[in-house]
């Protein structure tokens, strides 16, 4: 019932912006109440916002996926992010999952209106696809598993591992609770109606995960090996799935 309730209100918050900013993919930061931007982790989450780091990270992860026409790519927790991001220039087929049928539905009106190849866009939860055993050769899951609790994620990567193909490539985050620009983000989303219920450190989610994974890139496993912290918002992983 509680994961129940969280899928509800994480569609309910995506639908509302929807609604409100049709395929403005903006999440409003640009309005947050007095009290978020007086907060003493504000400005380092303004700060990693604009460094360009996410944008500097996502072409590395572009890179690691290595997208080509005889591939099918999966987005999970796709938003508008195929014509926002520029998904819809790369050679792979597209499917898309997203929980918001507001979110669904504008995307579905912008491909049509804008004649966009896709291999297929689902609304649905991430934990339970409509996709064959082994389908999908690329992947991706970004801003999503920080609105869910331990039994919840590894159900989605259960999900995941099932729709992979053996040696398949993945790419997802999950956030840090413990930098000032993440206990921020939280916050921020929290604001919005959906509230982040992430409850692992990076080590327990890299043990989940083992027997489902292979992890090829990290950025805990990069900071570390430099003898430093990552104090960014998020941990970006390279996954190469195990079958």
């Amino acid at each position: 019932m509680k994961t129940t309730n969280q899928l509800l209100q994480i569609a309910k918050s995506y639908d509302r912006h929807f609604i409100e900013y049709g395929n403005d993919d903006s999440l409003g930061y640009d309005n947050l109440p007095e009290y978020m931007t007086s907060n003493p982790n504000y400005p380092s989450w303004e700060s990693e916002l604009a460094s360009g780091y996410e944008d500097q990270r996502r072409m590395e992860l572009k890179d690691f996926l290595s997208p080509t026409e005889s591939m099918n790519f999966i987005h999970l927790g796709c938003s508008m992010n195929l014509v926002t991001r520029g998904y819809d220039e790369w050679p792979s087929i597209y499917h898309g999952v997203d929980i918001s049928h507001e979110t669904i539905q504008t995307l579905n009106d912008l491909v049509r209106q804008k004649n966009i190849s896709v291999g297929s866009l689902h609304c649905g939860s991430i934990h339970e696809t409509p996709f064959a055993d082994d389908f999908f050769d690329i992947g991706e899951c970004i801003g999503v598993l920080e609105y869910y609790e331990r039994d919840f994620v590894l159900q989605a990567i259960k999900e995941i591992h099932r729709i992979m193909k053996h040696d398949g490539k993945v790419v997802l985050d999950i956030p840090n609770t413990q930098s000032p620009s993440g206990k921020m983000a939280m916050l921020i989303e929290e604001c919005m109606g959906r509230p982040d219920k992430f409850d692992m450190l990076p080590y327990k989610f890299e043990e989940m995960i083992a027997d489902y994974f292979i992890i090829e890139d990290s950025d805990r496993i990069r900071a570390e090996s430099c003898g430093a912290t990552h104090t960014k918002m998020v941990y970006f992983y390279c996954l190469r799935c195990k079958k």
